[in-house]
């Protein structure tokens, strides 16, 4: 009998599976959930998936349990559901899973971007499900990684930490006890604010896409989107950004990292300011631009990274004029509202909230009635 940990993964995009293939390579029970069948009937003829990776990383060919549409299919006997799919389709996800979800699974978003197992948690509840569930989210995705194929796909890198942390905070050594077993990589985020304001992807992503709009556009995204993208005023602009973003952490009595840290930490580049220390980030070197401005850093980040953002600094009492001016930017753009489209508080189930209630919620999972 085999007493492993059984997954889901959720999604079969790049990182769906690459860490579905994974999982089946370390030799655990492994299914894999895509709505499309088309996307995956190649991986369900062929029984896996085909992996390659960096010298020395995980490779080979990743034995699937099954590959489906059905989601209670998926769902079944699973220990753990691995939700690896863009943050703007948490909300279907849920509305697909609440039926099926057992007591005991485990859920984790990867990565849950702002406020996503608290918009994750409102859903299945609103929809009458009661199973005592443990939700979980991740500050960033653990891999770097590309399709190669319908049935292929590639890691280039493993990050070496992730923050992952559950709502609520209680549960918190439980997910990365569990989780662990599969991910080392995996540390404690301590709570899902902490994980939801560490979010810098929502500093870095729309802003530099929005402010090099021109560019993009007439050149295709021929060039280098860190390195030539972020001129001095550019990276001003995204300082800006990231002071908002640390003082509505602070207002909630989190103590964020700011960008330059974080690029100190994850890749060791420093700098006076935040312009030097991404041109001395050598990992952005060879990196280009978005070939359009129809991309997830815009269609995706704003909505379910910024929207959440600027929303709790208004609930709060934090200016955050820089943020509300790129969401408008990105609003004129794209011609869609992006504050109707997005997380905003009264959807995750939060608003009007006080900072003790929230906090309270948060960590221990009671919300006021």
């Amino acid at each position: 009998m085999n007493n492993k940990l059984r997954f889901t993964v959720i999604g079969a995009g790049h990182g769906g599976k690459a860490m579905a293939a994974h999982l089946a390579l370390m030799g655990f029970p492994t299914k894999l959930f895509n709505r499309t069948p088309e996307n995956i009937e190649s991986i369900r003829q062929r029984g896996g998936i085909e992996l390659d990776s960096y010298e020395g990383g995980p490779h080979g060919f990743g034995k699937l349990e099954l590959a489906t549409s059905d989601m209670g299919e998926a769902l079944q006997d699973s220990h753990v559901i691995m939700v690896v799919v863009p943050s703007n389709a948490h909300a279907d996800i849920a509305r697909f899973a609440a039926p099926f979800l057992r007591d005991g699974q485990i859920l984790l978003l990867n990565p849950g971007r702002t406020l996503g197992s608290i918009h994750f948690e409102k859903i299945i509840r609103d929809l009458g499900c009661t199973a005592d569930i443990t939700i979980g989210e991740a500050e960033t995705f653990l891999y770097a990684s590309r399709s190669d194929g319908p049935s292929q796909a590639r890691i280039f890198r493993i990050k070496d930490s992730v923050p992952i942390a559950a709502l609520p905070a209680s549960r918190t050594p439980l997910l990365i006890e569990t989780i662990n077993q599969a991910f080392p990589e995996f540390i404690s985020g301590d709570n899902v604010l902490h994980t939801s304001l560490n979010n810098m992807g929502a500093i870095f992503h729309p802003a530099l896409t929005l402010l090099n709009a021109g560019r993009i556009e007439s050149t295709g995204g021929d060039f280098q989107y860190y390195i030539e993208g972020v001129t001095p005023s550019v990276a001003r602009v995204l300082e800006a950004m990231d002071r908002e973003r640390v003082t509505v952490a602070s207002s909630l009595g989190i103590r964020a990292q700011t960008a330059q840290e974080w690029l100190k930490r994850a890749y060791s580049a420093v700098g006076e300011n935040l312009y030097e220390a991404v041109q001395n980030q050598s990992g952005y070197y060879g990196i280009y631009a978005p070939k359009t401005l129809n991309h997830r850093y815009i269609f995706e980040d704003v909505p379910m990274s910024l929207v959440p953002i600027a929303a709790l600094g208004q609930q709060y009492g934090v200016s955050v004029r820089c943020i509300d001016s790129i969401i408008r930017l990105a609003c004129i753009i794209h011609h869609t509202d992006y504050w109707r489209r997005g997380r905003t508080l009264d959807k995750v189930g939060i608003q009007g909230l006080s900072v003790s209630e929230l906090v309270r919620y948060v960590m221990e999972g009671e919300r006021e009635d």
